[in-house]
């Protein structure tokens, strides 16, 4: 039966699938320039604006959290359900959507109806960490996209700034990641920036926090209401350089975020900041690893699913 499928696939170009499992070659004869095309088109962008390869990492980082990896996270709204872009994590704050359809523009016209959103978001990140002086990894592919988007469980299911670590502990743990899987995670966030709104809090209330690092935040974030939007860098030394910094940061009070600081507060996590801090390839190399569990949370593959022709929309 196996041998009679395969021959009806390579005769009528049906699109098969043996097994559930992902692998590093999916698209090696269905699409060989996928990685290409993925990389020159994030080149392009993170060559126009640095902070768009973090971006793209934080959001297949939303997209995994929210029912496995599926590009859920890119769904707009429809008249059927509500999509999960203005989910309280996410909503004014993830960007970078433009620049994933522009991928899959591309990807569409060189292998039609071939590559799944899932995937060209899971190459994207990947390329954008490299770009900015990051690890590289044989990213999994084999992912199909969801036909819908679940709301409520990026409301629910995604750490917010404010979480605590014992918060971020669990919800990591949900998702199948442990706390050292969440520690070398949260060092992507050596590259990107925040809005006031999300560290107001911190730099004005604050005790664990450098004084000097507290006073030059607050130079564009007032501590009444407004200016909520102004942005400064997650990583006040090396903002747009994927590397350890983070974390050196950290042992030093200078975590931007209240969530950043308590992985280094007393707890469970800071002996392995403090090795992270002084070894930069200790750290890259558990991202890798951390990142590819991540990827590989409730993949869908097989049957299940769709290849979407357009990101933002169901077939």
């Amino acid at each position: 039966m196996a041998s009679i499928k395969l021959i009806l696939c390579v005769l009528f170009g049906f699109v098969c699938f043996s097994n559930a499992q992902l692998s590093d070659n999916f698209y090696g004869a269905s699409c060989p320039n996928l990685k290409t095309i993925v990389g020159d088109a994030i080149k392009e962008a993170v060559n126009r604006e640095a902070r768009l390869g973090a971006s793209v990492l934080r959001l297949f980082f939303h997209d995994c959290f929210v029912n496995g990896c599926d590009a859920s996270i890119l769904l707009d709204d429809t008249t059927t359900f509500t999509g999960e872009k203005n989910a309280i994590p996410s909503r004014n704050s993830l960007r970078g959507y433009e620049v994933i359809d522009a991928i899959k523009t591309q990807v569409e016209a060189a292998c039609p109806n071939v590559v799944s959103c899932a995937d060209i978001l899971a190459l994207a990140a990947q390329e954008g960490v490299v770009l900015l002086g990051g690890p590289s990894w044989a990213v999994q592919l084999g992912r199909r996209d969801a036909r819908t988007a679940d709301l409520s469980a990026a409301n629910t299911q995604i750490p917010l700034p404010t979480s605590s670590l014992s918060t971020l502990i669990s919800m990591f743990s949900a998702k199948g990641l442990d706390a050292n899987d969440m520690t070398a995670l949260s060092g992507s966030h050596t590259i990107g920036q925040a809005r006031c709104i999300n560290f107001r809090n911190r730099i004005y209330n604050e005790t664990n926090i450098d004084s000097e690092f507290a006073a030059t935040r607050r130079a564009t974030c007032p501590a009444s209401s407004g200016n909520e939007e102004n942005l400064a860098s997650l990583d006040i030394q090396t903002p747009s350089q994927f590397d350890n910094k983070y974390y050196q940061n950290l042992v030093a009070r200078r975590g931007l975020l209240h969530s950043d600081q308590e992985l280094f507060n007393g707890g469970s996590q800071d002996s392995l900041v403090k090795s992270y801090s002084t070894d930069d390839a200790v750290f890259k190399r558990d991202f890798v690893a951390a990142i590819v569990k991540m990827g590989n949370i409730s993949p869908l593959t097989g049957i299940n699913g769709e290849i979407r022709k357009n990101c933002r929309a169901i077939n």
